[in-house]
């Protein structure tokens, strides 16, 4: 029996009652498409999620997480000699801040630092807030909300001749599909201001095999990250998902060089998603699109930069696991 849908009453929040419905008409919206059915991969990251997620970064097979840090452990003083002072750090997704630790302490050897964290999962921010808050000469201020929406906040919040470092780590730009992230990039750029800076992080090119090893470990982590999406319904939404009748299921797209991640219906079923009163049916074999992970080459995220409004001042590349840290100036 799927539990009592959180709905907007005593004791829920009005942003949450707004967060909760918006998660509901997104559900519905992707569950209604009449060819491949899709659920926002942004929703994998609740609680739970956002916790499995963590484990995954620690797996053998999935070593994007640690060439990031790497990157970081090297090059953050590099980094931070190219940007302009002073500045403030807007982050998209900050997860649980670990990776931009090591980013803020370098920069705090040479000004204060105010650092907003964005993230739609309240978890993950408090995480963050855990990891950055007790940092000297850096001080920290979360926004449960949306990427865009989060930058204008701190957009709005900029003091006179600050500029911006907006970091975007985790290589989610690939969860976008190309048109999309483009259009993202160009979105951010609107909230800028010439000079100010995009810290880009881009998973690059490599062999099939390992790439469907990262996203179908054979400990089965990543197949319980993406059931949880489904489970997740279940607990918010009064959703009625049987888990046991879905499957996890990993490929990679050579034409669009990106791995998708699925969930396969093992039977016929019917599925009612109580907040929205709405009734979605599946046919065995039939799969909901839950996410997707470009990959790209060196020259491609450049060009990306160009056509989106920046100049990539520097790459930085990691050895062991192909992926990129892109530093992008808006012009």
């Amino acid at each position: 029996m799927a539990s009592a849908p959180r709905m907007a009453g005593a004791g829920v929040s009005p942003v949450a009652a707004a967060l909760t419905a918006e998660f509901s008409s997104d559900v519905v919206i992707g569950l209604s498409h009449t060819g491949q059915k899709e659920l926002p991969s942004k929703y994998l990251y609740d609680e739970v999620g956002s916790a499995l997620f963590d484990v995954i970064c620690l797996l053998p097979e999935y070593g994007l997480s640690r060439a990031g840090m790497r990157l970081l452990q090297r090059d953050s003083h590099e980094i931070v000699s190219l940007l302009p002072t002073p500045v403030l750090v807007a982050e998209l997704g900050s997860g649980s801040g670990q990776k931009t630790r090591l980013l803020l302490q370098a920069l705090s050897k040479r000004q204060r630092v105010n650092y907003y964290p964005i993230d739609i999962s309240g978890s993950a921010l408090s995480r963050c807030q855990q990891e950055i808050g007790q940092m000297d000469r850096v001080s920290i201020v979360g926004f449960e909300s949306a990427y865009l929406e989060g930058l204008q906040e701190v957009a709005a919040r900029r003091q006179e001749g600050e500029r911006i470092l907006v970091l975007f780590l985790g290589s989610t730009i690939g969860n976008f599909d190309r048109p999309a992230g483009d259009q993202f990039l160009r979105e951010v750029r609107k909230i800028l201001s010439e000079g100010d800076a995009l810290l880009l992080a881009t998973d690059l090119v490599k062999p099939i095999e390992q790439l469907l090893l990262a996203y179908d470990d054979p400990a089965g982590v990543t197949a319980a990250f993406n059931m949880n999406l489904l489970a997740r319904v279940n607990r918010e939404l009064g959703a009625d998902f049987d888990l046991r009748q879905f499957e996890h299921v990993a490929r990679y797209d050579e034409c669009e060089r990106r791995v998708e991640m699925h969930l396969r219906s093992k039977a016929w079923q019917r599925v009612t998603i109580q907040t929205a009163n709405q009734r979605f049916y599946l046919r065995e074999g039939e799969t909901i699109w839950t996410e997707s992970s470009h990959k790209y080459n060196p020259a491609e995220v450049v060009e990306m930069g160009e056509r989106t409004g920046f100049r990539c001042e520097r790459q930085w590349f990691d050895a062991e696991w192909p992926f990129a840290q892109n530093l992008f100036f808006a012009v």
